[in-house]
């Protein structure tokens, strides 16, 4: 039989050859695996830095473009909108002061004026809010004179009476809107708290964009863009054109620009821009307005299936 002596020294030599192998590992095996790691970090360092390198150059090589681009703006752009009224609507909270300066310093050098400017606020297409907004559409409150589509999509509704009191018709025989009807539905849908006028006046304009920026999720992604396609179908429809801009996010699957070009006939109606953050956006945007007037939509910017900008108009001799 095995006593217990016997087990102590059996233990007692493992522990010892496992101690006699972690010493000998240490000493033996360190220096070429340290080596191995320095030589691992020293070259991930090197590649942060290549990387870096890089970056900057990108920045610079994109600030070039972009300081470019601005200063040949205006000549590119001249006289595209002569005589033409812009409305301004902003479509999105996340669009920036500098986004809405510089389209409206850009339409001015096109030769256009901006009518009005106003924000669609995130309760226009909230679903909590249609109650109201059919109350007010359908009853007494709205202008005499404006025919309203036979549907009861409040979004549908809504939409066509903004673009009724807000277009300028493209078509010289019809009626002009009546400026009073503006004050009018604006005080109703103020009242509301689902529209606001960003400008000291609001007048019809003959073409409408409507800027946006990011995208919805998923989840509410059908109530929160369905509302403004409509607005912006109506807008076009009522007067000579409309043109949606917005960044590279508002042209993903829930993103204003992108569910406006994923509708083939709402696309093939309403020209769409992606980058319009950026100078050739900004130019893209002015250029797509003056294309509308005469008919013609397009898709621009630096999505799949976009031209870069839209063609430039020939110099007038």
């Amino acid at each position: 039989m095995i006593d217990f002596r016997y087990h102590l020294v059996s233990l007692i030599a493992v522990f010892l050859a496992i101690a006699l192998g972690l010493v000998i590992g240490a000493t033996q095996l360190s220096g070429p695996l340290l080596d191995n790691l320095q030589g691992q970090v020293t070259s991930l360092q090197e590649d942060k830095r290549a990387l870096e390198t890089q970056t900057q150059d990108l920045q610079a090589q994109a600030d070039t473009s972009n300081a470019f681009e601005s200063a040949v703006a205006p000549a590119l752009v001249q006289g595209t909108l002569t005589d033409r009224s812009v409305l301004l609507v902003l479509a999105s909270e996340d669009v920036t002061t500098d986004t809405v300066e510089e389209v409206t310093a850009l339409v001015t050098e096109a030769g256009g004026t901006v009518s009005g400017q106003i924000t669609v606020q995130p309760e226009y297409s909230d679903p909590a809010s249609e109650p109201g907004l059919q109350s007010y559409v359908t009853g007494p409150g709205r202008p005499t004179g404006v025919q309203l589509p036979e549907t009861d999509d409040t979004g549908q509704l809504v939409g066509a009476l903004l673009a009724q009191v807000l277009m300028i018709p493209a078509d010289p025989a019809a009626p002009a809107p009546d400026t009073a009807a503006v004050s009018t539905v604006f005080a109703g849908l103020s009242a509301l708290e689902v529209l606001s006028q960003d400008s000291d006046a609001v007048t019809p304009a003959d073409v409408a964009v409507v800027l946006t920026a990011g995208a919805p999720d998923a989840e509410e992604a059908a109530d929160r863009t369905d509302s403004l396609v409509d607005l912006v179908t109506a807008l076009d429809a009522a007067g000579s054109g409309a043109v949606v801009a917005g960044d590279g996010e508002s042209a993903g699957e829930t993103g204003l620009v992108g569910v406006v070009r994923a509708d083939p006939q709402v696309s093939a109606a309403v020209s769409t821009v992606d980058n319009v953050t950026s100078p050739a956006g900004q130019i893209s945007t002015v250029l797509a307005l003056g294309r509308e007037g005469e008919g013609t939509s397009g898709k621009y910017g630096t999505g799949e299936d976009t031209q870069p900008v839209p063609p430039v108009p020939a110099a007038v001799p």
